[in-house]
């Protein structure tokens, strides 16, 4: 029966995946005029294209020409007609729609309130009684008319909200899409006429529309989408911490440095607390740590049920609980600390310091807006070229620095009508490149350039090796800078877009671009969406399509990338610096070949702590690293720009302890592989703690076959 219920769901699952069954799917703005309409639309449209029967039931274009020219082509459920004091007005006929019975109906402002006579009382209640007859919704809502979120937006904006949609609602939402906008961008459109009527310009601008108010609001909206975020992935791979916590521990700060280690790598944080910690205590901790409560993974005597909790990383206070835990395998990575503030700790006291140094290029003339999309095919380059004309249309000169269509009809489409700088070509090991000419453009000097890709290497002989760097060049030129970037192609993300895909990414670049963006605009999309179009051939070429699904393109890889990009944007668009939560990273590596793979993974934590890197061997007296090994572990190191240290002492796992503390470094070192027969002896993290490590990260260790123990 088991087998049966499985293969159901599966089916079930491929089913919805393919769009076969009816979707509820929410369009989220953060503020009239954040562009949600439009995305709806555009989506609509495309799944018009791909032969669906998608029928307008209710749209509001608020007047603007291009909303109305977008929805033209889309047939519309004939709306009812409602007279109330000698006028006549129109509302959504939900009989007129379940007669129609078209896939999919757009309905704009689910909020609203219906006119008397309708089927419901509310706009959304119809999306929900749509879909239960088995017709897909499209529906769009400002983020303040959500019920948990509408008294912080009511104080936020300065006025009441006055139609509430219920998170309950929410609940049964198939999809829900941030639509993402700067709000500078959006107090641009105020003043152009294109939000509010003229007279009323000033008096937004001076409420609602404040830039305080928009960045708040826009927080609102991140947050509550990262929230309903919430990857089907294996436990290790979850976007999670756990933090244990015991009745010894010093709960507020031993919470408050798991959570600054856990923000690194952008893990919310969990609490599973012990039996002798009292519930008043306990819910008092759950609350600080900001997760939720989890229960506490028993297990047999003395032993914990570890692979029963759901979480990237372990944390547990130091002390006995630790001790035991490192005694056997582990099948993930685990945090012991204190809590205490140690010199390790004494970095998260001041803004992280990185190659930006106190980021010149926010006083130079030239902008840096950076369009963040989770994966291919997200809409990145669309959005970025349809701004670029939007730009071109006030007046602005514009110019296509880079674009990459991949073949894409609708993006080679929108390059037309703008100036394209050709591209340089250069031939270098028999091999022909096209790239960037940064020299004409600067050459050109429009006032806005279009740059796609910023990750991009450049051939080889390039004047820059990076073409973020180029981009740096052009915006020390004076010229503004539009740009787009997938979330795994930062370099300190690489470990946890490991941990989270199993993929390795190959071209990165560092972290602290993002703190140089002036604009950093997240092109939200959910799995299923991109699912949807990779199908329809709008992503790779048919020959592509079935592997991609397979293997990058798979659903749980798709919402963890769209979780980071989601707390990413978030992080980014609070406006407070960076803060590195240690101020040295000192791992600790055995005589194994293997360990080279350590060393590397090891550079991409160094790469999100921001924080000097070394890389210590210390033999065992008595013993011989094989020559071979020894000078691979080095070079590696030297690879990476990380210190090297070798040396021999009668106690490996103290001398480490010894070296933490006089450099004020995170000690980190690989665990033990769990085996059914567990490790023999004391296990060396143990041994590390009993030397004396009150803080110690280890290490997730490789599987058998070399691969990742979690995929």
């Amino acid at each position: 029966m088991d087998a049966i219920d499985t293969r159901a769901k599966a089916a079930q699952a491929l089913l919805s995946d393919i769009g076969a069954g009816p979707r509820l799917r929410v369009y989220l703005g953060f503020a009239p005029g954040a562009g949600k309409t439009r995305r709806m639309l555009e989506d609509a449209l495309a799944l018009r294209k791909s032969g669906r029967r998608v029928f307008i039931g209710a749209l509001d274009t608020k007047g603007r020409p291009d909303l109305a020219a977008l929805a033209a082509p889309l047939p519309q459920i004939p709306p009812r007609t409602v007279s109330i004091a000698n006028s006549s007005f129109e509302d959504f006929d939900f009989a007129a729609a379940l007669a129609e019975k078209p896939d999919i109906v757009v309905l704009d402002e689910l909020a609203h309130a219906n006119l008397p006579g309708g089927r419901h009382g509310k706009r959304w209640q119809d999306a929900e009684d749509l879909v239960k007859h088995g017709i897909g919704v499209l529906g769009a809502v400002n983020v303040q008319h959500i019920e948990s979120l509408a008294p912080a937006a009511e104080r936020i904006i300065g006025f009441p909200v006055r139609e509430i949609i219920p998170m309950s609602f929410l609940k049964h939402v198939d999809q829900l899409v941030a639509v993402d906008v700067s709000p500078e961008q959006l107090q641009a459109r105020l003043r152009e006429g294109k939000i509010v009527h003229g007279e009323d310009i000033e008096r937004a601008l001076a409420g609602p529309f404040r830039l305080a108010a928009l960045n708040s609001m826009r927080e609102l909206m991140l947050r509550l989408v990262d929230e309903f975020t919430i990857p089907a992935v294996a436990p290790a791979r979850a976007s999670t911490a756990v933090a244990l916590l015991t009745d010894r521990a010093d709960a507020s700060a031993y919470l408050k440095r798991v959570a600054s280690l856990a923000s690194v790598f952008d893990l919310a944080v969990d609490v599973a607390c012990a039996p002798d910690v009292s519930a008043e205590n306990c819910e008092a901790a759950v609350a600080k740590s900001g997760g939720k409560s989890v229960p506490w993974p028993v297990g047999d005597g003395s032993l914990l049920r570890l692979d029963a909790l759901t979480g990237a990383l372990i944390a547990l206070p130091y002390g006995e609980l630790a001790r035991s835990v490192l005694s056997r395998g582990i099948d993930r990575d685990i945090l012991v600390t204190d809590g205490k503030l140690s010199q390790s700790a004494a970095a998260a006291e001041t803004p992280a310091q990185s190659a930006a140094g106190e980021n010149p290029l926010r006083q130079a003339y030239g902008r840096l807006t950076i369009y963040l999309g989770s994966a291919a095919g997200s809409g990145k380059t669309y959005a970025m070229l349809d701004r670029g004309h939007q730009l071109k249309d006030a007046g602005i000169d514009v110019v296509v620095g880079y674009i990459e269509t991949h073949g894409r009809t609708e993006t080679a489409r929108k390059l037309e009508g703008l100036e394209v700088v050709p591209r340089r070509v250069t031939l270098a090991g028999g091999i022909t490149y096209e790239e960037m000419d940064r020299d004409a453009i600067i050459a050109r000097h429009p006032q806005v350039a279009l740059v796609d890709e910023l990750a991009h290497t450049n051939a080889p002989g390039s004047a820059a090796a990076k073409r973020y760097m180029d981009v740096f060049a052009l915006q020390g030129a004076g010229i503004s800078v539009l740009t787009t970037l997938n979330i795994q192609h930062l370099e300190g993300l690489g470990d946890s877009v490991m941990r989270l895909t199993g993929v390795t990414v190959r071209e990165t670049l560092p972290d602290w671009i993002l703190d140089m963006a002036d604009d950093l605009i997240l092109i939200d999309v959910s799995p299923e969406i991109l699912r949807e179009r990779l199908r329809a051939g709008f992503i790779y070429p048919s020959n592509r399509v079935e592997a991609s699904l397979s293997n990058f393109f798979r659903t749980e890889n798709l919402a963890a990338l769209r979780e980071l990009a989601l707390r990413e944007t978030v992080r980014t668009s609070a406006g407070e610096p960076r803060r590195s939560p240690v101020a040295a990273l000192l791992l600790g590596v055995g005589p194994r070949a293997r360990d080279v793979n350590l060393i590397y993974r090891g550079a991409k934590l160094r790469a999100r702590f921001d924080a000097q890197y070394t890389v210590a061997h210390i033999q065992q007296k008595g013993r011989v690293t094989p020559p071979d090994v020894l000078n691979a572990l080095q070079t590696a190191a030297e690879a990476v720009q990380a210190d090297w240290l070798y040396a021999s002492a009668a106690d490996a796992a103290k001398s480490l302890v010894a070296l933490a503390r006089e450099r004020g470094a995170l000690l980190a070192l690989e665990g033990a592989r769990a085996t059914p027969h567990w490790p023999r002896g004391p296990t060396f993290a143990r041994r590390t703690l009993e030397a004396g490590a009150h803080e110690l990260l280890v290490l997730q260790p490789p599987a058998p076959n070399g691969s990742p123990s979690n995929t």
